[in-house]
C-alpha cells in the first residue's frame, strides 16, 4: 500500500503546475447532492483565479436549486485520452453564491476579477456579458487531490 501512496504524491501536480492546468481547462464536471441525497453531475465553464474556482450557472439549474439547499460541492477538471497522458484536479467544499441572483451587473467588488476572466476565456471580451439568467459561485476548496500520469514515465 505505501507504494502505491507514494505513487500518489511523485504524480501529484506541484502548486505552480495545478495553477497553470486549472487556467488553461475550459469545461469542469460539478458534482452536488439532491435533498434526498441523489447525487447531480453536470459540465460547466470555470475560471480559477489561484485561491477559489468561480462557476457562472444557470439560476434555474438543478445545481443552483440543489446548492441553495446543500451548499457542498465537488468539481474535477481533467483531460487525457492514453493512460499515461491522464491528469486532472479534484477540488471540494462548499459553494457560495457571491453577487445578485440572477446576476445583472451590478457593482460588486468581489467580482470584478473573476468576471475579466471569464470574460477574455470564453467570450474574448474586456467586460463580462449579463443575460439575467446566470449567478457565480463561488468554491474555495477545503480539498484539492491533483494528477499527472505523465510523471509515470520519470517513475519507471
Amino acid at each position: 500500500m505505501a507504494v502505491i501512496q507514494q505513487r500518489g504524491r511523485r504524480i501529484m501536480m506541484t502548486e505552480a503546475e495545478r495553477d497553470a492546468y486549472l487556467t488553461q481547462q475550459r469545461t469542469c464536471r460539478v458534482a452536488t447532492v439532491s435533498v434526498d441525497g441523489r447525487p447531480h453531475i453536470g459540465a460547466l465553464w470555470f475560471v480559477w483565479d489561484g485561491t477559489s474556482l468561480w462557476l457562472y450557472s444557470i439560476t434555474r439549474s438543478l445545481r443552483s436549486s440543489q446548492l441553495r439547499h446543500d451548499p457542498r460541492i465537488a468539481v474535477v477538471v481533467d483531460d487525457g485520452a492514453e493512460y499515461g497522458e491522464l491528469r486532472g484536479v479534484e477540488l471540494s467544499g462548499e459553494a457560495v453564491f457571491v453577487g445578485e441572483t440572477p446576476r445583472t451587473g451590478e457593482a460588486c467588488p468581489e467580482l470584478t476579477g473573476p468576471e475579466r476572466l471569464f470574460a477574455e476565456k470564453y467570450f474574448g471580451m474586456d467586460v463580462m456579458p449579463h443575460d439575467g439568467r446566470h449567478a457565480w459561485l463561488r468554491l474555495t476548496p477545503k480539498a484539492i487531490t491533483s494528477w499527472d500520469f505523465r510523471k509515470l514515465a520519470d517513475l519507471a
